[in-house]
């Protein structure tokens, strides 16, 4: 896809970038938009074979659930680079499962990786942002958080909390020049979705889509680009539907 320069001059982090999904769809559309762009994810063979495909600046490997890794990934970025312009929270853990066969672990799991990853990862940019005086915050949410479904009691919780994590860390750091925003996509075509979800159930999802498919990650990708870009500049705490869904 041909760029527009909407993000040149930009450093930007990508997390869960390693694969096909649309963290690395993300990175390529910011490479093409002229940022210089660092990604990172905790499978560290998988990450590597995606710098070198999407030709990124630089690859940290992070895992979202360690804090100290986290630090290291935003200071890293910054120490090589001098700043972090835009924090690009993609990494999520979903699965499907019943609450009445759910335990405390898979519980927990998907909340610390999907919510208290995502906090954690927002939290380490917005102290640097402040300090430099601006930056943006972009966080991958889901149409789950507004939209019930059958098994996904705890990614559904996550994504909400996602939601509510995005408008409220907005109103905290918009005196400092600093916006927050979220993108929810429906659904994703991706070879890891198919690994968690049946083929029953992303067919059935894919039914109520009004194009009756799921979004491309670089759909959903122009989106995140979207809010990181000085387009979006008057938008904070925002979450934006990236869905052809209907009732």
């Amino acid at each position: 896809m041909n760029g527009h320069e909407l993000l040149t001059g930009k450093v930007v982090v990508v997390t869960a970038a390693a694969g096909t999904g649309i963290g690395s769809a993300t990175a390529k559309r910011c490479l093409e938009e002229g940022a210089t762009v660092v990604i990172s994810d905790w499978h560290e063979r998988r990450l590597g074979e995606t710098h070198e495909a999407l030709g990124t600046d630089h690859a940290i490997p992070c895992d979202v659930t360690d804090e100290q890794q986290v630090r290291a990934l935003v200071d890293a970025t910054v120490e090589r680079y001098g700043r972090i312009d835009v924090m690009v929270n993609n990494a999520g853990l979903g699965g499907e499962r019943s609450v009445l066969d759910m335990s405390d672990d898979e519980w927990s799991r998907v909340l610390d990786v999907t919510l208290t990853g995502t906090f954690r990862c927002t939290r380490a940019a917005l102290r640097r942002m402040v300090a430099q005086r601006g930056g943006v915050v972009v966080n991958n949410a889901s149409v789950v958080g507004w939209r019930a479904q059958r098994g996904q009691a705890h990614y559904a919780a996550a994504k909400a909390g996602v939601m509510a994590l995005t408008r409220c860390a907005a109103l905290d750091v918009a005196g400092h020049g600093i916006r927050v925003n979220a993108v929810a996509p429906s659904l994703a075509a991706h070879p890891f979705l198919a690994k968690v979800t049946s083929e029953e159930l992303l067919a059935e999802l894919a039914s109520r889509e009004a194009f009756g498919r799921a979004a491309e990650p670089w759909e959903v990708a122009n989106v995140i680009v979207f809010l990181a870009s000085d387009y979006s500049s008057y938008m904070t705490g925002e979450v934006v539907s990236v869905s052809s869904q209907h009732p």
